[in-house]
């Protein structure tokens, strides 16, 4: 899917996996249901990477930058919705980018602390910086070079030293609901 496209023929997927379309349908049922699949499983790989760099002490903008290479080395791999999968909206889904955020939010929150990061900056900015970071231009073999370069500007840009930035700052599952910054669903706090 990362290499065709999420409409790759689903008897391609299973050759590449090295099992039958029996077998791959067993397990998912149908295109969506291996959406749902990826999806958790690059949930569960995005929090194992920001659980390592909670543990390695990192706080602010260094965790933040530590945070964006990684995902830069995990590439296009990841199935999510900033990736063109369409958001997943059940409630292990959602908890798990709860729990994404919470830990991005925790690295701002200390760079906030120690006065390194500046307090318009929140954790959809990063998240939105990563997924677009992650997927490279085409025809851009030097990619990783251009992006690591983004990152650092990106980093850069939010440690305490800059100005306002423009509008308000953005919630993740109200982005992923399609609604415009400082728009409020009925099952949203303020943002």
């Amino acid at each position: 899917m990362a290499q065709r496209g999420h409409n790759v023929p689903l008897a391609e997927i299973a050759g590449a996996a090295g099992v039958g379309v029996g077998t791959l349908y067993r397990a998912f049922p149908d295109r969506a249901a291996l959406f749902h699949a990826m999806q958790l499983r690059g949930y569960n790989i995005l929090i194992a990477a920001l659980n390592r760099i909670e543990e390695s002490g990192l706080t602010g903008a260094d965790a933040v930058e530590r945070w964006l290479s990684e995902r830069l080395e995990l590439g296009t791999q990841l199935m999510l919705p900033l990736h063109g999968a369409p958001p997943l909206t059940d409630d292990a889904s959602i908890a798990a980018r709860g729990r994404a955020v919470a830990a991005l939010e925790r690295f701002l929150a200390d760079g906030r602390a120690d006065g390194t990061v500046r307090s318009d900056v929140n954790a959809t900015d990063i998240i939105v910086c990563a997924a677009m970071i992650s997927q490279p231009l085409p025809h851009s073999p030097g990619w990783p070079i251009i992006a690591q370069r983004h990152i650092s500007i990106f980093v850069d840009g939010i440690r305490a030293s800059g100005g306002p930035l423009p509008g308000p700052p953005k919630n993740l599952e109200a982005m992923l609901r399609g609604e415009a910054p400082g728009e409020r669903h009925a099952s949203t706090p303020r943002e």
